[in-house]
């Protein structure tokens, strides 16, 4: 049997993601310098680069990355970043992702696939590139 998280842990990841899904770069990326993992994930499995992707915010993705987040992280339900990015069409962040050695072939369903549900050639195009 675990013990309960620590209230004031749970308060300070809980901040954290917000400033994923609102794309406070600056003040991510020093919590990340300061020791915050850059993997973190909550309880859906969603890290701070997904929770980035998914609100369109390219500069904290690219922070993040640069601070060794992994790119294709899926969260719980085999989703990741470059997926959702394609999901709400976020090229900026598709781009970085790319850029950050994201696998467009990574994930269920992947970024290709994706792109196939949603009639996205140029972006098929551009993954083809990859």
């Amino acid at each position: 049997m675990s013990e309960a998280p620590d209230p004031e842990v749970v308060e300070l990841a809980t901040k954290i993601f917000d400033l994923a899904r609102r794309g406070e770069t600056e003040t991510l990326a020093a919590y990340v310098d300061a020791g915050v993992p850059a993997n973190l994930t909550n309880d859906r499995g969603d890290t701070l680069v997904m929770l980035a992707a998914y609100h369109g915010h390219a500069d904290a993705v690219r922070a993040l990355l640069e601070r060794g987040a992994e790119a294709d992280r899926a969260n719980d339900r085999g989703q990741t970043p470059l997926a959702g990015a394609v999901f709400k069409g976020e090229a900026e962040v598709i781009r970085v992702l790319l850029d950050g050695g994201a696998d467009p072939a990574a994930g269920t369903p992947s970024a290709i696939d994706t792109a196939k549900m949603f009639g996205k050639a140029d972006l098929l195009e551009l993954f083809g590139a990859h």
